[in-house]
């Protein structure tokens, strides 16, 4: 079943790139409005009902834009709604987070030195954690502190921080800042679906059957649209880190997380402050360098690795098994262990690496063949790795790479090798 290896990592970069091509869309979209809104200007010929106006030029065109506190006097003929953005952004997440922590979540979701839990555990945590925060924070919203948008940006923060803990008690360090930032995206597309286009709709259904509608819809909208800018930058960053062991794989991921989110909003506060010609807060710059050498220390603090010894003696699993069998399985290990593994170490020992890259580790029988399908496709059937090939791996090992592979997934069944 190679074939199905190589097929499920055409899937899962199809699925990646759909992700990220809606977040572009989305991000886009939310950062421009917030951009607008903030720079609106009252003019003195406005229509009845204008908040507020703004011209802008681009791609050798000029725009001039209006904005409704409300709602105009009148239904327009044609009005775009800005939703699937979002809804594409959370859907395709959802299943790049299926594909990589669900489907090989033996090797990514659970770290079992820090609990006792099977993958069907790990994954029912995965998949109703996300939904906690959107409760929690939503009966926030709708309390009375949702008058008082400052201590309900703090408990915000307190949440987050509580639940990056609590994910890192659980899952790998990779795991803890990916499901942080579903965590936050949850509540982030929760915020279009439930709350900002209902309110909408309302709005827009009384303007339809000639009523005024109310304002405080387009006011509870707004406070949710707010908290979902301040929110973006902590969530690429949190989606981006699963590509550098500096950020997930050190003792203190859940802290430098945190640190990301205060990150998230000097930045914000620095350009929305710009936008709504408000003053130039050059202070956020310093900050934000501040908690970024903050977070370049806590990556580099002492680390607690499990020992090759404590590696060793993990069971292998029914699949693992078959490929430690495999024809050629005893070359592939000298392979490894000679090209590989003085990066991929519990404690690395090649210049410049100090943490073993994407947190894989290529040391004992246990670590090469739960990595097999990644052996074989970064350094079998591609020159992904080692990089440049610093470590001169062969083109015939290379080739015996591939052979054990194919010979051993023939054994496995098509739902397994994948992982």
């Amino acid at each position: 079943m190679h074939e199905f290896a190589i097929m499920w990592e055409w899937i899962s970069f199809a699925v990646r790139w759909l992700h990220v091509i809606t977040a572009i869309a989305w991000i886009g979209s939310s950062f421009y409005f917030i951009a607008l809104d903030l720079g609106l200007r009252k003019g003195l010929h406005l229509p009845v009902g204008a908040h507020g106006e703004e011209w802008q030029v681009h791609g050798g065109g000029f725009y001039h834009i209006q904005k409704y506190l409300v709602a105009p006097e009148n239904m327009p003929d044609h009005l775009t709604w800005f939703k699937w953005e979002s809804y594409a952004t959370w859907l395709s997440g959802a299943a790049l987070l299926m594909i990589v922590y669900w489907v090989g979540g033996e090797l990514y979701l659970i770290d079992a030195s820090k609990a006792d839990l099977s993958l069907l555990q790990g994954i029912l945590i995965s998949a109703g954690s996300l939904t906690i925060g959107w409760v929690v924070y939503d009966f926030l919203c709708k309390s009375r502190l949702g008058e008082k948008p400052t201590i309900l940006m703090l408990l915000l923060f307190t949440l987050l921080v509580v639940m990056g803990w609590g994910y890192d008690q659980i899952f790998t360090g990779r795991a803890t800042l990916l499901h942080l930032g579903a965590f936050t995206a949850t509540i982030m597309t929760a915020n279009v679906f439930a709350i900002i286009m209902p309110n909408q709709r309302i709005v827009v259904k009384d303007l339809q059957e000639g009523r005024v509608p109310d304002a405080k819809y387009g006011k509870i909208a707004k406070l949710r649209s707010t908290h979902n800018n301040y929110l973006t930058l902590p969530v690429i960053f949190l989606m981006l880190s699963n590509h550098y062991p500096l950020a997930f794989a050190s003792e203190y991921n859940w802290i430098i997380a945190a640190l990301v989110f205060l990150m998230g909003v000097t930045i914000r506060h620095y350009f929305n402050s710009l936008h709504a010609r408000a003053g130039n807060p050059i202070w956020t710059w310093l900050v934000t360098a501040l908690l970024f050498l903050a977070i370049i220390w806590l990556s580099t603090a002492p680390l607690k690795y499990n020992t090759v010894e404590d590696a060793e003696v993990r069971g292998l699993t029914k699949t693992e098994q078959v490929f430690a069998s495999a024809e050629g399985f005893d070359e592939i290990q000298d392979i490894v262990l000679g090209r590989c593994s003085m990066c991929h170490a519990r404690e690395t020992f090649y210049e410049g690496v100090r943490i073993a890259p994407k947190g894989i580790h290529l040391e004992t029988t246990a670590d090469i063949v739960s990595h097999a399908r990644e052996i074989y496709l970064q350094a079998g059937m591609t020159r992904a790795m080692p990089p440049a090939n610093v470590t001169f791996i062969e083109p015939e090992e290379r080739a015996l790479i591939v052979k054990w592979y194919r010979n051993a997934a023939r054994n496995v069944p098509f739902f397994l090798a994948s992982n």
